[in-house]
Parts: structure tokens; sequence; C-alpha cells
């Protein structure tokens, strides 16, 4: 297929032909019926391309040279118009671990595409008008902000707190963008080495045992009713509030034992921790 008649097709427009950096909100332009008559062509939809830029561009400590992907972005704007092409039967017949996997590399691919739509680049993902609730993106015959993946989509319709642990918002204290893409076969894994990760850094939490202090990152506060279900325990173990008590109790399960006991036993200040907004940039 023609590149220009596949993007148009899709609905559309690219920056690198463009210079659409100058739009703040993507708005697809495409009748449905132009998207149907393409998801009717034996549409194959994969990650390859998607994990061929992580390979490329995303580091072990998850920076990302951002410079190169925007020289280079024609592999993720293709995967990203793919999300496009995929039917509400295709996204049914997938499986939960399916589906958590495909809205969690969506959120971070078109979280990519934010970044690098600028020219010159921000220093920051919070310096990009309406990135979070103005930018719309074509997804599984819907618009979506990146708000409404993580807010009105993966939040309320999968109870898996570890999400918080795989979305990545661009910014340094954010868990780390992984090099490879999630997939249903491989989630329970990928899901579990983040977490472990994430709690493992300065990023994730701090213990002050001298000063008894317990620093966690400040997704803990702003989400933390999403372990609550799950983790909630009485009062007499951890401390703080009902929030505060579910997610050490969440915590707990990705320490040392001395650590876990240290958090258990409750006698300890929780604070959270400055969150870092700076862009998760290759120097």
């Amino acid at each position: 297929m023609n590149l220009t008649k596949y993007l148009i097709i899709v609905g559309f427009t690219l920056p690198l032909l463009t210079g659409c950096n100058s739009l703040p909100f993507l708005q697809a332009a495409t009748p449905e019926n132009a998207i149907e008559e393409t998801r009717s062509q034996d549409f194959n939809f994969t990650y390859d391309e998607y994990a061929d830029v992580l390979k490329t561009y995303v580091d072990e400590d998850g920076f990302v040279d951002y410079k190169g992907l925007q020289l280079n972005r024609q592999k993720l704007d293709r995967f990203n118009q793919s999300l496009a092409l995929v039917s509400q039967e295709m996204y049914d017949s997938w499986n939960e671990k399916e589906q958590i996997a495909f809205w969690t590399n969506a959120y971070n691919s078109f979280t990519l595409q934010s970044i690098i739509d600028q020219e010159p680049l921000k220093s920051s993902i919070k310096d990009i008008l309406g990135v979070w609730k103005g930018r719309r993106f074509q997804i599984a015959e819907q618009s979506k902000t990146l708000d409404d993946i993580e807010h009105k989509t993966l939040r309320p319709n999968y109870n898996e707190p570890r999400i918080h642990a795989v979305i990545n918002c661009a910014s340094i204290s954010c868990p780390i963008l992984r090099t490879e893409p999630y997939t249903g076969e491989k989630l329970e894994e990928q899901l579990e080495e983040q977490t472990q990760n994430w709690i493992s850094s300065p990023h994730g939490m701090q213990i002050d045992r001298e000063k008894n202090i317990v620093s966690l990152s400040s997704l803990f506060d702003w989400f933390g009713s999403d372990w609550e279900k799950d983790y909630s325990v009485e009062e007499g173990k951890f401390t703080g509030n009902n929030k505060q008590r579910a997610t050490l109790n969440f915590i707990s399960n990705y320490v040392s034992d001395r650590d876990r006991q240290y958090l258990e036993a409750g006698e300890y200040e929780i604070r959270y921790l400055d969150y870092n907004w700076n862009l998760n940039i290759q120097k």
C-alpha cells in the first residue's frame, strides 16, 4: 500500500510531514467507513515495529534517545496508526492480559509520539499543551486521550494496580520504560519484574531508619485507592490511613525480610517523594 494513502486512511497527519508540532491536539479526520475498509484488508496486528523502536531507542535504564527517534520515527508512527485498525471484534477476542498489554503499549507509544511531535523537544512532558487531556488518538474504534486510556480504561476496567509500574509518563520519577512491548503471554512476568524494579529504585521507596521515615513514590499517594481492594489490612499492622496501609502491604511483597518486618511494625512516618517531571532523555 502506498504510504501516503495509508496515512490518509488512518486519519492522522504526521508531524514529520507537516510540522504539526505546532498543533497541541491530534484529531482523527477520517470517516469511520474508510477505516473499516482498511480493517477488512487482511489486517494483522503485531507489536513488531514497536518492539524495534523500544529495542533501538530505549536503554536498560529506561532512558530514551528522543532525538534519534524523532529523526527516524516511521516505525513508531506506523505502529500507532495500526492501533486505529484494531476492530472491536478483534479486541473482544483477546483475553484480559492481552487487553491490558494492548492499552499499556498504546499509552506508552502515544506518549513517545507526543514527546517527539515537539520541535524542539520539551524539557518536560508537562510543557506540552493538552498532552493528557487534549491530544486525541484513534484506537480500536475509539478516540482516546492518554488520560482516557489510564483513568477511564485501564484503572476502572481491570483490577490490576501493578499497571502503575508499567505505564510511562516520559519522566525521571516514572517507573522506567521497558525495552520490549508487553504481551499477554508474558504479562505476569513483566508486571512482577517492573514492580520489583520500581520498588527497589530510589523513585519507588526509600527507608531512613535513623529518622524513622519511609518515603514513597507520589504515585502511591495519587492512586493509592487502587490497592485498597486487595491489600487493605486492619490497624495495628503497618501505619497510616487505610490507603497507606494497603500500599505498604503491597510494597512489603517486594522488599527484603528485614524491610518487611520494619514496614509491618509501623513505627515510622510516611512521606511522599517529590516527583521529578524532567524528561527521561538519554544524555
